[in-house]
């Protein structure tokens, strides 16, 4: 039983590593746009100013959404390998292995979508432009 919520917990951990890597893709791509289409652009200009590893990410954005994506397919295989996992039968260690269980999904799909909206900003709105 200890190994099942050994496996949930490192599901958990590349979860939330799959969203920081999701969120990466959002600062990369969606906020520029957003802030250019909201005509925030000195904004973005302070932005860059104060942060100039945004414009290295920008530059490099097949390899920011290449690991992305790769840790969401690394992160969607462990969820999948671990819903069928058994909770234990004490009732403390089953509360905890159902709330992990739940957190991890949730924070899985909060990552797709993160991972989505970046993909439509760097990839798609640009071709929707021309």
């Amino acid at each position: 039983m200890v190994a099942e919520i050994n496996q949930l917990q490192t599901t958990k951990r590349l979860n939330v590593l799959s969203l920081l890597t999701s969120g990466s893709t959002l600062i990369c791509c969606a906020l520029p746009a957003t802030l250019v289409a909201i005509g925030s652009v000195a904004t973005l200009t302070s932005l860059i100013s104060q942060f100039p590893q945004l414009i290295w990410i920008s530059e490099h954005k097949p390899w920011v959404f290449g690991i992305a994506g790769v840790m969401l397919l690394c992160a969607g295989w462990l969820q999948w390998r671990a819903r069928l996992l058994p909770c234990p039968t004490d009732v403390q260690l089953a509360a905890l292995c159902s709330r992990t269980r739940q957190q991890s999904l949730w924070i899985y799909w909060l990552s797709v979508g993160l991972f989505l909206i970046g993909c439509f900003f760097a990839f798609l709105a640009p071709l929707l432009l021309v």
